[in-house]
């Protein structure tokens, strides 16, 4: 169905009020794109600011009744074209939506709005001595965001991703429906959990207006270890070791030797190593301790020291306290390192965590095959691989992204960790996925969005 823009106005702004409702040249050309690379923006043909879930339970019922496609954006950071809209659709922006409605100090939990950036949460946090562990290297973006995506981060293999923090939402399906799920209690055994399923949807269900998070002590020591290698077998087998020793570390990365150049450099971050060393190794490992004591901390990191010089370290390096946090930053950035380098393409395949240099092998000979450079880090303790393709050709291009996806997916693994499908990548979901499951998640959309109206396009067609 065509509705024309006037008519939409008129609607929507009967429903969000006057100067809430953006047409044409006054829609932000930053809404019409996330971080995606190679995908153009689109110029939706109306942006909505609602101020509540009963104003977005409007517009999604409006949307519904006259075959509009709405897609929900958070703050733009995903790397996945999910949130790229509809030339004929709505965006809905949840500009006015960003409240922190509740820090429940009883019941260790934040009910926030879908607007709520990372960042604030945080500060708002920080006073409590609780944190909200998800960290997916981006504190701009937005709680609904993550919700959307079930974004992950280097955090993950101490705390897990967004779906072990999320206790309950407020969602709006695409008929209009408000629905409520879960709560403020941890386990419920009472029928389909809804909440799971919407999470990492990628706003294809429903649209999540309220958030009900689990929050965390907030570590007061830590310390940042470095740990060079001589090549990726030996931090592969490093890996199991350090997760099952019971230091339970919250941050365990891998690093290339390429990458951990390239993001060092562009951080103009000197982190100490000899060039010796820096010429001996091929990978690094980045491990995170933290705890409440700092005397826990000196003798966790003694102790991984230890194991690291056992399993073939080159080397054992504790960093300062300002050079920790600022690798940490530099790795969380390698993202716009590559984009700067003018990476065509970004992986984020995740498959079991023995299996990476396998995976990493393979890796290389289809770059070989193509032409390609391929090169990365990844979440080393959850199998989660990060790598950027440089390959300006785009079959060449297209050709290396499907080789690395379908070898990740039968090594075991899949298709995205964290980034999610949206458009950039639902063309390999549909060549490698079962056909069986995709045609379950058609259903299940259906059921959910019966006009298929919420975000089409993104996941599959």
């Amino acid at each position: 169905m065509t509705v024309d823009i006037a008519t939409m106005t008129t609607a929507l702004e009967d429903v969000v009020g006057s100067g809430q409702v953006f047409t044409g040249e006054a829609i932000s050309d930053d809404l019409t794109h996330d971080e995606v690379l190679g995908m153009p923006g689109v110029r939706p043909a109306a942006v909505v600011r609602p101020a509540d879930t009963d104003q977005v339970a409007a517009v999604v019922a409006w949307a519904s009744a006259n075959g509009v496609p709405v897609t929900a954006r958070g703050a733009g950071t995903g790397m996945s074209g999910a949130c790229i809209p509809h030339p004929d659709g709505i965006l809905i922006s949840f500009d006015r939506m960003r409240s922190i409605v509740e820090i429940d100090l009883d019941n260790h939990v934040a009910v926030v709005q879908p607007g709520v950036t990372l960042l604030e949460l945080d500060e708002a946090l920080r006073p409590h001595g609780l944190i909200y562990p998800v960290q997916p290297g981006e504190n701009s973006a937005s709680l609904g965001g993550n919700v959307a995506t079930n974004a992950g981060g280097m955090r993950a293999v101490r705390y897990g991703v967004t779906r072990n923090q999320v206790l309950g939402l407020t969602a709006v399906l695409g008929t209009g429906e408000v629905i409520r799920t879960g709560g403020k209690f941890v386990k419920a055994t009472s029928g389909y959990d809804l909440t799971q399923l919407i999470i990492g949807s990628e706003g294809t269900l429903a649209v999540a207006t309220e958030v009900i998070l689990r929050l965390h002590p907030r570590m007061a020591h830590g310390a940042t270890v470095l740990v060079p290698f001589p090549d990726l077998a030996h931090v592969a087998t490093s890996i199991p070791r350090i997760v099952g020793s019971g230091l339970n570390p919250t941050i365990l990365e891998y690093i290339d030797f390429i990458t951990m150049g390239a993001i060092t450099a562009a951080a103009g971050l000197d982190l100490g190593v000899p060039e010796a060393i820096k010429e001996a190794a091929m990978a690094y490992l980045v491990v995170v301790l933290e705890n409440h004591v700092d005397a826990r901390v000196e003798e966790d990191t003694a102790t991984l020291a230890e194991l690291c010089s056992e399993l073939g370290g080159l080397d054992v390096y504790v960093l300062p306290p300002a050079a920790g946090a600022s690798l940490i930053d530099a790795r969380e950035k390698a993202f716009w390192t590559a984009k700067a380098m003018n990476a065509n393409e970004i992986v984020d395949v995740v498959v079991p965590r023995a299996e990476i240099p396998a995976f990493l092998d393979r890796c290389q000979a289809i770059a070989a095959e193509q032409g390609s450079l391929v090169v990365g880090c990844g979440h080393a303790g959850d199998g989660n691989v990060h790598l950027s393709v440089f390959q300006p050709d785009p079959e060449k291009c297209h050709a290396t992204m499907h080789g690395i996806l379908s070898t990740g997916v039968a090594l075991g693994g899949a298709v995205s960790g964290e980034h999610g499908i949206g458009r950039a990548k639902k063309a390999h979901l549909a060549a490698i996925e079962d056909p069986t499951k995709l045609d379950l998640m058609r259903r299940i959309k259906t059921a959910f969005d019966p006009a298929g109206i919420l975000n089409p396009g993104a996941i599959f067609d």
